[in-house]
C-alpha cells in the first residue's frame, strides 16, 4: 500500500539522483568513505560544488557527516542505500542501457 511516506522517501531518492554529480558522489561513496576535497578531485569539480550536492545528499538523508578533528568525513547513511544503488544499475542496464541515453536535455 502506497503512503504519503512511501512518496516522500522515493522523491527524496530521484532527487539526489537526478544530478550527476551526486550520482557520481554516491557511487564513489559506496565502496568506501571520502573526504570532500578528495571527491572533488576524483570529480574534477571545484570543492564548493561538491560541499553543496554533500549537503543535498544530506539532507535528503542519504549520506551523513563524521567529524575527524578539523575534517569531515563523508559516508553512505546505510549500507543498504549501496546495495539499492548496484540493483537500481543492474536493473536499468538489464532492462535496457540504451533506452535512456544521457544529453544535455536530460534523459525524462
Amino acid at each position: 500500500m502506497e503512503t504519503l511516506v512511501h512518496r516522500d522517501a522515493l522523491t527524496r531518492f530521484g532527487c539526489a539522483l537526478s544530478d550527476p554529480t551526486r550520482v557520481a558522489i554516491l557511487l564513489s561513496l559506496r565502496s568506501r568513505p571520502g573526504y570532500p576535497s578528495e571527491l572533488a578531485d576524483e570529480l574534477a569539480v571545484s570543492r564548493q560544488i561538491t560541499s553543496n550536492h554533500l549537503a543535498c545528499l544530506r539532507g535528503c538523508g542519504l549520506v551523513v557527516a563524521v567529524p575527524e578533528g578539523r575534517r569531515t568525513r563523508y559516508e553512505l547513511a546505510d549500507e543498504r542505500i549501496g546495495r539499492a544503488l548496484d540493483d537500481l544499475v543492474g536493473l536499468v542496464l538489464m532492462v535496457d542501457p540504451s533506452c535512456c541515453p544521457v544529453s544535455d536535455e536530460g534523459c525524462c
